[in-house]
């Protein structure tokens, strides 16, 4: 049995965002994204934290603070955490963040920006989306992020070097959103339902909300170039125990998930000409379809 309290702290203001961030035991990042987005933000957000377990000082930490937030004396995972702050949300925007993130000055102007660009428009298309800020990360080879090092754990964090070289660190505009940082409009996050709780504890469940996003027609999935956000990378999951994921998605929608980043989402492009969708890999076409009985009865990698 999945079982939390929820708890509202803070007054009630006029707040841009809501930002929702689990946490599994890592006080010392979480402090760290959360003192970043109070005195890095143009504008004031709401910030609910979802505990889980809490016992390295998570929870009274987060109490001294006054923030929102839901506690679960055990690990109930990501998908069940971020669903369980629905209730708790007091703006029309949900920001989802991971908690060894931190928020760069500013970053939430040009979200803002885009944001307005797209509502702006009377046209009903853009009325829903999912909007990134850009993440400077160490290492890897991610087409959406920009790869420097200004450390790899909080002990080697350079946090002055880093807000010197944050103009030299903006890029374009690239699509391709689906990992948090992301922020969509509340009624988008509704109507499909949040997270998908049979991604539990959450490998693959940030390309499953984007697929079902794009199910139910949305087609603005935008990284901010000049929203930066650094990220030392996997602080918790790396901790957790895995579901098999890939198969999970493959199985679900009929597409890899990387076929459906790559082709339907274009990650990390910056060409924002309109998709041809009738030329997209079709769910359960040849390819799609052999892949999906590899992930029903083989236990071989299956190249995504």
């Amino acid at each position: 049995m999945i079982r939390f309290d929820k708890y509202k702290r803070a007054e009630k203001k006029d707040y841009c965002f809501t930002f929702i961030i689990p946490t599994w035991n890592n006080l010392k990042y979480l402090e760290l994204c959360v003192n970043s987005i109070r005195k890095n933000s143009a504008y004031e957000h709401q910030i609910i934290i979802a505990v889980n377990e809490g016992v390295d000082g998570t929870l009274q930490w987060v109490e001294n603070q006054s923030l929102d937030y839901i506690y679960a004396k055990e690990n109930i995972g990501i998908c069940y955490a971020l669903n369980a702050c629905r209730s708790l949300i007091d703006t029309k925007f949900v920001f989802y963040a991971n908690d060894d993130m931190y928020f760069l000055p500013n970053w939430d102007v040009p979200i803002l920006e885009r944001i307005n660009q797209l509502t702006d428009n009377q046209n009903d298309t853009h009325k829903y989306f999912m909007i990134s800020s850009t993440l400077v990360e160490p290492a890897g080879n991610n087409p959406c992020v920009v790869h420097k090092d200004f450390g790899a754990d909080i002990e080697s964090f350079r946090e002055a070097d880093l807000l010197k070289e944050k103009d030299n660190l903006c890029r374009s505009d690239w699509r391709g959103s689906t990992w948090p940082p992301n922020v969509m409009p509340l009624d988008c996050w509704d109507l499909v339902g949040g997270m998908s709780v049979e991604f539990h504890p959450g490998w693959y469940s940030d390309p499953d909300i984007s697929r079902k996003l794009w199910h139910a027609g949305v087609r603005d999935f935008i990284g901010v170039g000049n929203s930066l956000v650094y990220h030392f990378g996997s602080k918790s999951t790396k901790r957790m125990h895995k579901n098999p994921g890939k198969k999970m998605f493959q199985l679900k929608w009929g597409v890899s998930p990387g076929a459906f980043t790559r082709h339907y989402l274009r990650r990390g492009d910056a060409d924002f000409t309109e998709v041809e969708e009738d030329k997209l890999p079709k769910p359960n076409n040849i390819k799609q379809l052999i892949k999906r009985i590899f992930a029903c009865f083989g236990n071989k990698k299956i190249n995504y």
